[in-house]
């Protein structure tokens, strides 16, 4: 299964001259960047850690393409996006967001089921990749 999930994610994954371009494009707009990870790409998940300190005052793609670099050696088995923020309307927006780096294995979601009162059913999107280690260890 492959997830879907902020800009481009129906496209095939971006290589890193495209990331570069992209990066190029948000800063060339004043946007501020950073990059996050995450071993929990559950759809409401939707605060990832961040990895590093916010890019704010970046003028070369090539620092955000090294710090996409570095995260990609540190958390091979997560998913990593880059996001850019815009600041022009007095509080940080984030008006771009896409999945710079997937693991090779994807592990893909289940729903789990839970009957309620009378004939009431609910199902909740779970992620596969909670199972192997609880919420704290898997970090």
């Amino acid at each position: 299964m492959r997830l879907t999930q902020g800009c481009f994610s129906f496209l095939p994954d971006l290589n890193d001259a495209q990331i570069e371009k992209q990066i190029t494009y948000a800063i060339n707009r004043g946007w501020a960047m950073n990059v996050e990870w995450t071993d929990d790409p559950h759809p409401r998940n939707s605060y990832w850690e961040l990895w590093g300190l916010p890019l704010f005052d970046i003028k070369d793609p090539a620092a955000v393409m090294f710090e996409l670099q570095e995260a990609r050696k540190a958390c091979a088995a997560g998913y990593l996006r880059v996001n850019a923020f815009d600041a022009s309307y007095g509080t940080e927006s984030c008006v771009m967001s896409f999945i710079a780096s997937r693991p090779a294995n994807e592990p893909g979601f289940y729903l789990e089921r839970t009957d309620g009162a009378g004939r009431f059913i609910t199902y909740t999107i779970k992620s596969y990749s909670v199972q192997n280690g609880s919420e704290g260890n898997r970090y």
